[in-house]
């Protein structure tokens, strides 16, 4: 089995590690551009086009599936992505977690890029699966760009202004952008307020994992044999984990790996 995933940087790690977890038998195809970062701001013709480049890159590995482990590509590319691989190679898209979140009854704070925030897109997911629970969007500037260059300094500041957007009832907080996974206790920390119930994260590496294998007619089996193979490209080259990734649990998890040769 093999399991490819795309994403504009290291965010894909965090569901990287959730089908390491789920199949560690699995082979890992990891796909990124971290040179062509940020992509929010960029226009969707353009996030399409980056994001058909990686996911091309990928598909030359002949994977079983491919996680498209990014909100923005999701949002702007994911028509385009399963129109040229599809049927062949099963796309997952990522969407963020606003349903099982707004489950628990609210008050809900989405975290995500300050594109994301107050689009149209993400309006309508809180319109669809919120209903009437209280739901506060919070821009995160320069948070993914710090979480890339595992920059812990930077990430303390982001996530600090971050939380003081957050309503300081919120009962979940909801991880709009695949890169603060990478940092989700750092993030639970700083909104979680004295005397209060336990704050709940919902990020979507572990129901994108899931969905992976359902595409493909596999079951969970986290007791498997490991894995020899890890194949990592970066602008469609060969490479190793970025130093950064090595910073994260989810990168050290995977780089107990041996790289694919």
């Amino acid at each position: 089995m093999k399991i490819a995933l795309m994403d504009s940087g290291i965010g894909l790690l965090a569901a990287a590690a959730a089908v390491r977890r789920l199949r560690p038998d699995a082979d890992l195809v990891l796909s990124s551009d971290p040179a062509t970062m940020p992509w929010g701001p960029r226009t969707p013709q353009d996030v399409t086009g980056l994001a058909l480049a990686v996911a091309r890159a990928a598909a030359a590995h002949r994977p079983d599936a491919l996680i498209v482990a990014c909100n923005t590509a999701s949002v702007h590319a994911l028509p385009a992505l399963r129109a040229e691989l599809e049927p062949t190679l099963p796309v997952i898209g990522t969407v963020p977690a606003i349903k099982p979140a707004a489950a628990g009854g609210g008050p809900v704070a989405i975290w995500a890029t300050p594109v994301t925030t107050g689009s149209p897109y993400q309006r309508g997911l809180i319109r669809d699966f919120a209903g009437s629970v209280d739901v506060t969007e919070v821009p995160c500037p320069g948070l993914a760009d710090a979480v890339q260059n595992a920059d812990m300094a930077a990430i303390d500041r982001t996530v600090a202004a971050a939380a003081a957007l957050t309503p300081p009832d919120v009962r979940a907080v909801v991880l709009g952008c695949t890169h603060y996974e990478l940092v989700a206790e750092r993030i639970r920390a700083a909104v979680q307020q004295p005397g209060r119930p336990p704050v709940a994260l919902y990020g979507s590496a572990g129901a994108v994992a899931a969905q992976a294998l359902r595409r493909i007619g596999a079951a969970p089996a986290p007791a498997a044999e490991p894995a020899t193979s890890l194949t990592v490209l970066l602008s469609g080259h060969d490479a190793q984990l970025p130093e950064a990734a090595l910073t994260y649990a989810e990168g050290l998890l995977l780089s107990a790996v041996s790289p694919a040769r």
